[in-house]
């Protein structure tokens, strides 16, 4: 079942995103990588900002998370994250399926340029890299992160969108 997340779920939900996120160590650059990947801090300054996040949910425990997040004229898709036991099971798929439904804006997914495997998987979903130039324009307008992760990031936009 895929619900919104209650202020319940804050604390299963920063453990999927760092469980998930161990798949990144020693993939991207060293001086992105940062144990715990996201601090409670950190998660709570992204729901401030109006990140709304999405849960999977089986038998009562949450296996997956997904946040969403409306940026004016986009919609972000952001810190989507699978327990590591759980991946390749579907769960990231429904959520992204779930989350593309309630927006008709032009979505866009930022990640890490080295993380070909999430880059697949948004592919795989009909969503295609643009290019350095419009990367670089994308991120620095609706994302707010620091330049190191512009430069060692990509950003992806759905097919269907102009």
């Amino acid at each position: 079942m895929i619900r919104i997340s209650t202020d319940e779920d804050f604390d299963t939900i920063l453990e999927i995103i760092n469980d998930g996120a161990s798949a990144y160590k020693g993939i991207i650059p060293a001086d992105r990588w940062h144990e715990p990947y996201m601090s409670a801090g950190a998660l709570r300054a992204e729901m401030n900002d109006q990140v709304v996040f999405y849960v999977f949910e089986i038998d009562g425990q949450l296996t997956g998370v997904m946040g969403i997040q409306d940026r004016g004229p986009v919609t972000l898709i952001r810190h989507a994250y699978v327990y590591t036991n759980q991946r390749r099971s579907g769960i990231g798929g429904r959520l992204l399926g779930f989350l593309r439904e309630l927006t008709d804006k032009p979505i866009l997914i930022g990640t890490w340029a080295a993380a070909s495997w999430a880059i697949a998987f948004y592919e795989k979903h009909g969503f295609r890299l643009v290019t350095t130039e419009e990367k670089n324009r994308l991120l620095k307008l609706y994302w707010n992160i620091p330049e190191r992760q512009v430069e060692t990031s990509v950003v992806l936009k759905s097919e269907t969108e102009q």
